[in-house]
């Protein structure tokens, strides 16, 4: 299943929040490119973040990430080739 330019967006935006503090959160300036500040709206519209600049992640945007971090680090991961 391809992955859509616009959900490939959102998935930057969410990398840049720090998972490790709730209280960091981030702001997309409007001389941001027009893709970025489009998935923020869109993470916004979701209810994955408190404000449509940014702002902190909400609860489901906390488990959205946490799952999006873990995968990212698992397909990072490099493995041995099989036999």
């Amino acid at each position: 299943m391809p992955i859509p330019e616009i959900i490939n967006a959102e998935i930057r935006v969410l990398t840049l929040f720090n998972l490790d503090s709730a209280m960091e959160g981030i702001k997309v300036h409007q001389s941001a490119d027009a893709d970025t500040l489009a998935a923020i709206k869109r993470l916004y519209d979701k209810g994955l973040v408190t404000q449509a600049d940014g702002g902190y992640l909400t609860d489901l945007g906390i488990h959205c990430a946490e799952h999006l971090h873990t995968a990212l680090r698992i397909l990072n991961t490099t493995t041995p080739q099989s036999a």
